[in-house]
């Protein structure tokens, strides 16, 4: 007896679908926060020696203290590139250089960090 060639091509996305239903099982959690709440979950206090590898990357954004820092995120997070250039333009936003890092580094400057892939966003805090 011959096998029907379609019920083997049945037979093996079938069972393509049983181990992608399989790795779905296993797979983390979807997080259905907000974009706000997430922002928020990758945000902390953080002192230079956490931004610095960020920096030596390029990756490190300096936030104007005059911005909020939240707002600042959002508009990374639903790629506003209109009000990213905009803050870049006015000097709001910037990519610090070796004269900012001493400075912080002489001042013990802390930070308000936010993680919005692939940036570190970094603002001073105010004492």
């Amino acid at each position: 007896m011959t096998e029907d060639p379609s019920n083997s091509k049945l037979k093996v996305e079938s069972s393509k679908f049983d181990v992608q239903a399989q790795r779905k099982d296993f797979s983390p959690a979807e997080d259905n926060s907000s974009d706000l709440e997430k922002l928020e979950k990758y945000s902390g206090d953080v002192e230079w020696s956490y931004l610095k590898p960020h920096y030596e990357t390029n990756s490190l954004v300096y936030v104007d203290p005059t911005l909020d820092l939240k707002n600042a995120g959002l508009a990374f997070t639903n790629d506003n590139k209109e009000q990213v250039q905009a803050w870049l333009k006015s000097g709001d936003l910037v990519q610090p250089c070796d004269l900012h890092v001493e400075y912080w580094l002489e001042s013990k400057t802390r930070f308000n960090a936010m993680i919005v892939r692939p940036f570190v966003l970094a603002q001073p805090i105010q004492d």
